[in-house]
């Protein structure tokens, strides 16, 4: 297998960088993580590439989201693990459980928007609901769940993109979107696409690998996967109304964290 930090991911963004290498302690530096942990068996050479690889990826999606460095490390509350441990055929995962996003060695690169969206949607789900949720619980599945929103405009964007995420346009019925991941859980009897987190991710994701920017080791696989063909991204139609609402919800965001 060739491994992951050997592969080229193709990015188009400007040269965060300039050139220059960057270190993991530069990332807990420049973003404020709450700490990374590098694998034993990750030799110096690839640390150094997944590095900058990283350290692109975050700054082209802080740019894509237009908000400070300490909203991609979730105000100081994720943790970062490369080349650590793993699932059988999982190339990345979010553990609620430690906030912890996790990159395998030889496979994580094109996961990084997805899972991290897991992350954001676990620590907003602290913020969103009135009174607080459970501390391991999702927004995406406490919104489903009419947990009580808390009065808030940037709650009121999250919750809009919720509701077209699930539901019908009327908001009597499920959502295209929805039954289709429904019947694709069926057709390979499992309960995972249809999860209201997996949806949530799956759609960030594919909205992000819409915009200008691109860097295929932040997000891939959206558009042309065998997963792409089935059915389990939005369709166009939902991708722009999910598109103007995220972008909106990180941008206010952005401008309201800049104020203070």
């Amino acid at each position: 297998m060739t491994s992951g930090v050997i592969r080229q991911y193709y990015r188009n963004g400007p040269p965060h960088r300039a050139g220059a290498d960057v270190s993991f302690a530069d990332l807990v530096k420049i973003f404020g993580f709450n700490s990374i942990h590098i694998g034993r068996w990750v030799t110096g050479d690839e640390q150094q590439r997944a590095a900058n690889l990283f350290f692109d990826a975050l700054c082209d999606l802080q740019l894509i989201l237009q908000v400070p460095a300490q909203v991609i490390s979730l105000n100081g509350s994720l943790a970062l693990t490369y080349g650590i441990g793993g699932r059988p055929g999982v190339c990345a995962h979010y553990q609620p459980q430690g906030r912890i996003l996790a990159l395998a060695k030889n496979a994580g690169g094109g996961s990084l928007a997805h899972e991290w969206f897991h992350a954001f949607d676990h620590y907003i789900g602290g913020k969103m609901f009135q009174p607080p949720v459970p501390a391991n619980q999702f927004a995406s599945r406490c919104w489903l769940k009419s947990q009580a929103i808390q009065p808030h405009p940037l709650n009121q964007l999250l919750q809009q993109s919720f509701r077209w995420l699930f539901l019908s346009d009327d908001g009597e019925t499920e959502s295209d979107y929805f039954a289709r991941c429904r019947a694709l859980d069926s057709r390979f009897g499992q309960l995972y696409l249809a999860l209201p987190e997996e949806m949530a991710a799956r759609a960030f994701e594919h909205i992000l690998q819409r915009q200008s920017v691109k860097n295929s080791f932040l997000v891939s696989g959206t558009r042309q996967s065998k997963l792409a063909r089935l059915g389990a991204y939005p369709s166009e139609p939902l991708s722009n109304k999910l598109s103007a609402l995220w972008l909106s919800y990180f941008q206010a965001l952005g401008r309201a964290l800049s104020r203070r």
